[in-house]
């Protein structure tokens, strides 16, 4: 498994696998809006099998903030018929070093809705903290605002750079 940046050449790839994933995202999340942006966004990450370059998943790092904070959001979705086989576990490792290496951040934060048990595992297992819980926190597709307990990950190795 590798991560890669997405490009916009994934832009008809990328959009049939939102359609066939649409009963596994729903209703945690929901396809983008505008696939352009999705695929231009700089901390958008596609993981890849490396026997077949396959997209199997993608990890987005958003809202980060240098200075004092250090800090970014973490969001990601697997893609059918690949979850349940271990894949993200190995993506979200990789992801946390590239979080935590290349981009020298400080914090990570994962926002998922309670009852999202799969999503819940994953960042668990790989050493997330449940901090707190944030009431109406993000409006889910549009449809409605959706309450979602605060999962966070601390680099130990941070350095500041001056």
């Amino acid at each position: 498994m590798y991560l890669r940046k997405a490009e916009q050449e994934d832009l008809d790839k990328i959009q049939e696998l939102y359609g066939k994933s649409r009963s596994l995202h729903e209703p945690w999340t929901h396809s983008p809006k505008d696939y352009a942006s999705y695929l231009s966004d700089s901390g958008r990450y596609f993981l890849c099998s490396e026997e077949t370059a396959n997209i199997v998943g993608t990890f987005n790092i958003s809202g980060v903030v240098r200075g004092y904070f250090q800090s970014g959001f973490l969001g990601y979705e697997v893609f059918s018929p690949y979850q349940g086989k271990g894949y993200m576990r190995i993506g979200i490792r990789l992801l946390i070093n590239e979080a935590f290496s290349s981009l020298n951040l400080h914090r990570l934060e994962a926002n998922i809705q309670p009852g999202n048990k799969a999503s819940i595992k994953l960042v668990s297992g790989a050493g997330f903290v449940k901090e707190g819980f944030s009431k109406n926190y993000l409006n889910i597709g549009g449809l409605g605002w959706k309450d979602h307990e605060r999962w966070t990950l601390l680099n130990e190795n941070w350095c500041e750079q001056n």
